[in-house]
């Protein structure tokens, strides 16, 4: 194996991913191996838009803005294009998980209410069932 490229094994344990993730990503044109009768070698490029993948997908882009991103690459004007478009995504990704924290938040402290609220029915229910006696 050339330093250069890698084995979808040697992928797999450098990202964390499983083989079947890297096959998906290459039917979805997202990562371009090279082709060597059955085995695939990734190159240089491939590792850096794996990298590039993932990060999005933790951020919670899609994968069709995330193609979007990488082929934006490619424009020729140093990479602005792609960087400012992914600075706008990754803006309005923000706003949405800061909107999803707060409403859990308010979910987390209603439940914390609705818990502290049985407590006190059950521990109620359980002096007078002892008073009854």
């Amino acid at each position: 194996m050339s330093e250069d490229t890698k084995s979808i094994r040697e992928m797999c344990d450098e990202f964390g991913v499983t083989p079947r993730t890297l096959r998906f990503y290459e039917a979805k044109e997202l990562l371009f191996p090279i082709r060597d009768g059955q085995k695939r070698l990734f190159t240089k490029r491939d590792r850096a838009r794996l990298k590039l993948i993932l990060r999005g997908k933790r951020f919670g882009f899609s994968l069709e803005e995330i193609r979007q991103l990488l082929d934006l690459y490619h424009m020729g004007d140093q990479q602005l294009t792609q960087l400012s478009r992914t600075y706008e995504i990754a803006q309005e990704r923000l706003a949405d998980m800061e909107r999803q924290r707060d409403e859990l938040t308010e979910a987390i402290d209603d439940l914390k209410d609705q818990l502290k609220w049985g407590e006190k029915v059950i521990a109620s229910m359980k002096t007078n069932a002892k008073a009854a006696e």
